[in-house]
């Protein structure tokens, strides 16, 4: 499981990975007190995070296409460079003046956007870096950090900050060294390897749209892609929507007001998705890997129908917890698949398809939740959200073949 880190650039690269999840963490914490801070309410606190997932989805395609046409090594440290710029002017702020809803609005965009880019050349470099029987591995590794540090370690360490300074402003000092150290680590990381030859003779650059257009017609064409990327878009459809919004409510409602109750289970939650990151990345990847990874997603929603019946809080944290790790077991899986199946020169792009998927109908699902709710009983949601990836992820076995397909490649060899 830690062979990867025997790798001298890939101790540099994820070393500097935990530290920017780390810091995103804490920037998730002493955002909120820093808007509060300076006179701001809930409009505005929804303003600075809508300009965040906007610079995130506004980056993602274009953040592939970049990804795949130079150097992913120059992107990341690029990315890392405009997070210490945008963090650090609000700390020369925070010294001087009191930082404004718009100041903290253009932060937010530009850290959205640099996430928009950081990602899909994060998921490329890893096959230039790294053997492909170890590919696995390193993203069980990441999938492990990012819900212990950005949803666990970094916001329980901004809390205690931003209790113990004068304004909550002056905790972003510590979310700016954190991005700067990423930075320094990330000029250690050499120049990736060369790609090889038979994954170099691609036709020439087409441009911007003709690149984007090469990797949805593979996309399309690959069977097994293109069915993981449906399922994953009615998955995010049906469950984030109960799991971000209806959840805290039902969680009051039956458990209790204490907002504890709802912070230990999403605590819980993460706990899960670290289990699950572990051990599917300290055992070779399954011979029936599409299967394994699908059916894993499907399985993981169906507790979502003991949350919706049940009063017993017990229930609803192993419920979380299942949740948590067939989420994150079946993620690791798919990177992997990605970074070994998908063509070296076209990776960055295919990724940020992935990711744009993925973050484009979360809004969606959470802005229907609520109204949703006034009109279908919130068990019965839940319900829903529990059976139709599961009945979807059989679908999606026998559409896409992937039977056939994993048997004809082989990958635990």
């Amino acid at each position: 499981m830690v062979r990867p880190l025997g790798h001298p650039d890939f101790r540099m690269l994820f070393a500097a990975v935990v530290l920017s999840v780390f810091a995103a963490g804490m920037w998730a914490v002493v955002m909120v007190y820093t808007v509060i801070d300076a006179g701001g309410d809930e409009v505005a606190l929804s303003i600075v995070a809508a300009a965040s997932a906007v610079g995130l989805l506004a980056c993602a395609i274009p953040g592939g296409i970049v990804a795949d046409r130079v150097s992913r090594r120059t992107v990341l440290r690029v990315v890392e460079a405009a997070n210490v710029v945008a963090i650090g002017s609000v700390v020369a702020v925070s010294f001087t003046a009191t930082v404004t809803i718009a100041h903290l609005t253009i932060v937010a965009f530009v850290l959205g956007a640099g996430a928009g880019f950081f990602f899909p050349a994060y998921s490329a470099i890893l096959p230039r870096i790294l053997p492909a029987d170890q590919l696995l591995a390193a993203n069980g590794l990441e999938g492990a950090i990012r819900p212990a540090l950005q949803q666990a370690a970094g916001p329980a360490t901004a809390g205690m900050v931003v209790a113990a300074v004068i304004a909550p402003a002056h905790a972003t000092v510590g979310v700016a060294l954190a991005h700067l150290l990423a930075l320094v680590l990330l000029l250690f990381v050499r120049s990736e390897d060369a790609v090889p030859e038979a994954e170099s003779d691609v036709a020439p650059s087409r441009g911007v749209l003709g690149d984007l257009a090469d990797a949805v017609r593979f996309t399309v064409r690959t069977r097994w892609l293109l069915w993981t990327l449906l399922f994953a878009t009615v998955w995010v459809l049906v469950v984030l929507g109960p799991e971000e919004v209806l959840l805290p409510f039902l969680t009051r409602d039956r458990i209790g007001e204490d907002p504890r109750w709802f912070g230990f289970l999403l605590a819980v939650y993460g706990i899960g998705g670290v289990v699950g990151s572990l051990v599917v990345s300290a055992r070779p990847l399954p011979r029936r890997y599409l299967s394994v990874m699908t059916l894993v997603w499907g399985a993981s929603t169906l507790p979502f129908i003991v949350i919706g019946l049940t009063d017993v809080y017990a229930l609803m944290m192993a419920s979380v917890f299942v949740i948590g790790f067939g989420f994150s077991y079946g993620n690791v899986i798919w990177g992997t698949l990605l970074q070994r199946r998908v063509p070296r020169h076209m990776l960055g792009r295919v990724s940020s398809l992935d990711f744009f998927v993925s973050l484009a109908l979360m809004p969606v699902s959470m802005a229907l939740a609520g109204p949703l709710a006034q009109v279908v009983s919130i068990p019965t949601i839940f319900i829903v959200a529990g059976l139709v990836p599961f009945v979807l992820s059989f679908v999606v076995l026998w559409a896409a073949r992937m039977r056939q397909d994993e048997i004809a490649h082989p990958l635990d060899r």
